[in-house]
């Protein structure tokens, strides 16, 4: 079985940010989602595989302060504090495998930036499911990020699980409404592109039968 958290310390150990397919300076979509639902500056935010990511740099200078970042990579949380300084000490970094991730509260808003796409077998997209579900407040919003249909099917010498806007929604669809999905090509450090697609949901209420 795949030792996942020793692959990822690997990655995280052995290569650059710009060595990284997924690096961006500066999370536009993203951004973007987060300005379409007029978030408080006060709304708890948790970024699921943010690792060393720049949405927490973000974050900080909209106004945010009540951040968690979730990585399965103590090495990537490292760099990510390293390069916030003293900013580091407001965050709630969370060193965990997402499927294995019990939270202790809840958030209104999740985000996930392709880490949802690493999870190939029916047990783990379940898990997630399962975890999502219970760690947003009702009518708390989801961003979903991964490589679409036209994405590549391997990155960091894993396999991947493409998704449409139409199979993420079904996925979802129990316990979420749809609120808009989009495409992205990203451009990658090394100039070559990578195709996501991107969706946001709101948490319901009352459960969708």
């Amino acid at each position: 079985m795949q030792n996942y958290k020793t692959h990822w310390e690997n990655i995280y150990e052995t290569k650059t940010e710009s060595d990284l397919s997924w690096s961006q300076p500066y999370p536009h979509t993203s951004v973007d989602f987060i300005n379409l639902f007029k978030l408080p500056k006060t709304s708890s935010v948790i970024d699921i595989g943010g690792g060393d990511s720049h949405l927490v740099d973000a974050l900080l200078e909209l106004g945010y302060s009540d951040i968690s970042v979730l990585d399965i990579s103590a090495k990537s949380i490292q760099r990510a504090k390293s390069r916030l300084g003293e900013k580091a000490a407001a965050i709630t970094w969370i060193e965990k495998d997402i499927v294995d991730f019990v939270p202790e509260r809840k958030y209104d808003f999740w985000h996930d930036r392709a880490a949802f796409h690493f999870l190939t077998t029916e047990i783990q997209i379940t898990k997630y499911l399962a975890i999502a579900k219970q760690s947003i407040k009702p009518s708390g919003h989801l961003v979903l990020g991964t490589f679409s249909d036209k994405g590549p099917t391997k990155c960091s010498g894993l396999e991947i699980r493409q998704y449409t806007e139409a199979s993420m929604s079904v996925l979802f669809a129990k316990d979420f409404t749809r609120i808009k999905c989009i495409k992205e090509t990203h451009t990658t450090p090394f100039n070559t592109q990578q195709n996501f697609v991107f969706c946001s949901f709101q948490r319901t209420t009352i459960p969708i039968l």
